[in-house]
């Protein structure tokens, strides 16, 4: 009897993948871009790069890469910090997977946006400043979470020219971070251990970009059960030295 030919459903994995040719199906190329935020001078900023080649050349982009076949997206995102900005250990979520085929005039690749918080007295000391990397304020047209594209602006307010969908990307962090403040403790990412309710305040309103009432504020946040006071003070200002609170419970992420 002829021995009946074997098709995909009668090998077993083993056999079925020492067969499989995946160049059978075009795939897309996968990076990761992590919008590295925090607030300074009461701006939302962000970390960008300029780019040295094509595409976009000139233009600024965030830190991001290519995933390595052998990475995680969590490893790619990390290892863009530490390789391309020089820091680590910070908070990272992943924020959303844009995929617009035309994104990129290179090829189809899509990218994993992450975004990652910290406290600017500690970017600016672990960071790589350099003529290549900037620190830029971010301005946003729209209010409340509507989302939208923002600009990126220089210490002149010259806008700075961004590569890609990266002003989407920017944006969409934007709208995440507005849309967690009430239910997640993100706006302690973006301060010291030890911090006044002043500069709380200030981290609060720079990212919703609206003013708060002081003393409501106040209230809400000593009812909350998520800050402490040290029992210290701040010291060598001009002015009353304003008590020191610290984040309570497990920090976000």
């Amino acid at each position: 009897m002829k021995e009946r030919s074997k098709t995909p459903e009668t090998l077993d994995e083993r056999a079925f993948l020492a067969e499989y040719d995946a160049s059978h199906y075009p795939h897309p190329s996968v990076t990761t871009d992590v919008a590295l935020v925090t607030v300074g001078a009461e701006h939302l900023r962000a970390v960008l790069i300029k780019r040295t080649r094509h595409p976009h050349l000139g233009e600024w982009g965030l830190p991001g890469g290519f995933v390595a076949m052998d990475q995680s997206l969590d490893e790619a995102a990390n290892a863009v910090l530490t390789k391309k900005v020089g820091i680590s250990g910070i908070f990272l979520e992943q924020l959303y997977t844009f995929g617009n085929p035309s994104r990129d005039p290179r090829t189809r690749v899509l990218t994993v946006a992450y975004y990652a918080l910290v406290d600017e007295a500690k970017l600016m000391s672990d960071q790589r400043m350099n003529g290549g990397v900037t620190l830029a304020k971010l301005h946003v047209p729209w209010k409340g979470e509507r989302g939208g594209p923002v600009r990126a602006l220089d210490e002149q307010g010259n806008e700075l020219p961004l590569a890609f969908d990266h002003a989407e990307i920017l944006g969409m962090v934007v709208q995440r971070l507005r849309g967690k403040l009430d239910y997640a403790a993100i706006g302690f990412e973006l301060l010291p251990r030890n911090f006044t309710l002043r500069r709380l305040q200030m981290i609060h309103e720079t990212i919703l970009g609206r003013p708060l009432n002081k003393d409501s504020f106040r209230r809400r946040m000593l009812a909350s059960d998520l800050i402490v006071a040290t029992g210290k003070h701040e010291a060598d200002v001009g002015h009353r030295p304003a008590a020191l609170y610290r984040f309570k419970r497990k920090r976000s992420g």
